[in-house]
């Protein structure tokens, strides 16, 4: 009997949708009671998507449940992008130790202290967290986690709402929330493995930093950054170099001491600005001097491919009965032909029951046994037979 299961509901009575949802959700586990249940909810009006995600918790009265607004969702094998829909995913896991907790950020004198910070446990695998980017700092939780949680890799999504800030709601057990994060821990008997597909395919050469000023590139391999970029992108063919025009990455090396860096042994960051006068390049990240770096880029081609390349590595580690997908919102028919591109993939290249999700306004989850906080990728969360 499966463990997992998914769901998907679309109409204009959101509560509705959202009591569907969950009956197809459900239905796989054959009458059990779901000890874990996700709850991702897009709708036009945040108030109701707060009934249709309590109404959904309601119903299905899962040991433990969460979730959160979007501006899209994933389930029953398809992507619904600005669309009003609910998407539901359950799991049987009876013998995971599953604890929830709500995080709240407040700011003190000496500065911003977190509230609600689960105990940590040894018995812990993963982190699943769902987080409001207006309320809570969430960048610099993720990139301190280690220093708080001891390591345990984090995996989840910004949510989004609409209107914005005070348009978000989140979820956890029958509660919802106008801030902060949520989130659940999981370990005991349960096997779980995550996967960060960062969709991007590196050009030109490995290079040192050898000059740098926080986000700041001065100097790549002892020349001025700009230069170097621009001696790359000459050597490009066309269609390369209008992919750089259209956007450009860097990636930094996660393993320094590796003999040779490939696809997905770096940290994406996007190439915010460019000063030809002060030959500098500007990343969304602060990079050291001494680290590697190469150049990036994307297309749905390039994002397609790792994610394949991704997940064939992955089967090589062990067979995924279900998973929860957290798919930038600006990949889905932003990137590719539709919005079922990620979910389709993730079926069709890891074979899980019950795969759902949503698309997010930033991913979280480990690269390099890391945590961070991610821009157009898919970050999958996979649960073992």
């Amino acid at each position: 009997m499966p463990d997992f299961g998914d769901g998907l509901a679309q109409g204009a009575d959101l509560v509705a949708a959202a009591e569907d949802a969950v009956a197809q959700a459900t239905a796989p586990l054959g009458g059990r009671r779901p000890d874990l249940l996700a709850v991702f909810v897009c709708h036009p009006d945040p108030e109701e998507i707060g009934r249709a995600g309590a109404r959904a918790m309601e119903v299905a009265g899962a040991r433990v449940a969460v979730g959160c607004s979007a501006g899209g969702v994933i389930g029953d094998g398809r992507g619904v992008e600005a669309r009003p829909a609910v998407a539901v995913w359950a799991a049987a896991l009876p013998d995971a130790t599953l604890t929830p907790f709500r995080l709240d950020a407040s700011r003190t004198e000496t500065g911003l202290v977190v509230g609600g910070m689960p105990k940590s446990a040894g018995a812990d695998e993963v982190g699943l967290l769902l987080a409001d980017p207006y309320t809570f700092p969430i960048q610099g939780f993720v990139e301190q986690s280690a220093d708080v949680l001891g390591g345990l890799p984090l995996v989840g999504g910004l949510a989004s709402g609409p209107g914005g800030a005070g348009g978000t709601r989140l979820f956890l057990d029958g509660v919802v929330h106008e801030r902060g994060v949520v989130g659940v821990t999981i370990g005991g008997d349960v096997r779980v493995r995550t996967l960060v597909s960062q969709g991007c395919r590196p050009i030109g050469p490995t290079m040192t930093v050898t000059a740098a000023e926080g986000p700041h590139l001065m100097g790549l391999a002892g020349t001025p950054a700009y230069t170097k970029l621009e001696e790359i992108v000459r050597g490009l063919e066309e269609a390369d170099q209008q992919m750089v025009a259209r956007g450009l990455h860097l990636g930094i090396a996660m393993d320094e001491y590796a003999d040779d860096h490939r696809q997905g042994d770096f940290l994406i960051r996007g190439v915010v600005g460019a000063d030809p006068e002060q030959g500098s390049i500007t990343v969304g990240d602060v990079v050291e001097v001494g680290r590697t770096v190469r150049f990036q880029v994307r297309d749905a081609t390039s994002a397609d491919a790792d994610l394949d390349w991704l997940m064939s590595r992955f089967r090589g580690e062990g067979t995924t009965a279900g998973a929860l997908l957290f798919s930038c919102n600006g990949r889905g028919r932003a990137m590719f032909p539709d919005a079922d591109h990620d979910v389709d993939a993730v079926r069709r290249g890891l074979g899980p029951e019950g795969v759902a999700g949503f698309f997010a306004a930033g991913e979280i989850g480990p690269v390099a046994s890391r945590n961070h906080l991610h821009a157009f990728t898919a970050s999958v969360l996979a649960f073992g037979d």
